[in-house]
């Protein structure tokens, strides 16, 4: 936890650097792959430092996002092979070190089975770990266009919304969402895939 908390700060001096926003776009194109520490953290400071550049700061952390996506897509699709129902390749370097487990594949598979577009978008909106889905997704082979435009779509409004609040409201926003951030995407997300499961249902 100390080292997590270290690197917390490491990415979190990022927004005093005159490289802040270039720091940014490489953060959020490597967390969408394999980095643990979401963008989130120096979106919300250079937005609290720039607000006016807010919303550029929300485009770039959108579009290196969704770049580090088809990443993890390209890991999962060409390295992370799978051999008569036996993993190999790249995905044993990991399940060796306790990275990921075959059982957590397995659920998603099953979930990818189902859901699709919906658990792109819920991975890329929610604290779920991206990279877990956007490796999946590649593995499994599901459909690109859908990938892509499940991320931009979830990765845009969870930016987006994040820089609209820092723009509209300052400091003391950043302390409510730092606190209940993960309530409060959880929370949207139900209500977003609710409300088309209802519609669905009903028309």
């Amino acid at each position: 936890m100390n080292f997590v908390r270290r690197l917390y700060d490491w990415v979190l001096g990022w927004s005093e650097s005159r490289w802040g926003t270039a720091a940014l776009g490489v953060l959020s194109f490597v967390e969408s792959s394999f980095f643990p520490v979401p963008p989130d953290v120096l979106l919300l400071a250079l937005c609290l430092g720039r607000p006016k550049r807010a919303f550029f700061y929300a485009f770039v952390c959108t579009l290196f996002s969704v770049l580090g996506a088809l990443g993890g897509y390209a890991i999962g699709y060409f390295l992370w092979q799978t051999a008569a129902g036996e993993y190999t390749g790249l995905a044993n370097w990991f399940f060796e070190r306790g990275i990921f487990t075959v059982e957590g594949f397995e659920t998603v598979k099953a979930l990818f089975d189902k859901w699709d577009f919906w658990i792109i978008f819920t991975a890329g909106f929610t604290p779920i770990p991206f990279k877990l889905f956007t490796i999946a997704g590649g593995l499994f082979g599901i459909d690109l266009v859908g990938f892509v435009v499940a991320g931009i779509v979830s990765r845009g409004l969870r930016f987006f919304v994040e820089a609209w609040l820092i723009w509209r409201l300052g400091a003391p926003i950043k302390v409510f969402i730092d606190r209940y951030f993960n309530w409060l995407a959880l929370g949207f997300t139900v209500l977003l895939v609710g409300g088309f499961v209802l519609v669905r249902y009903f028309l």
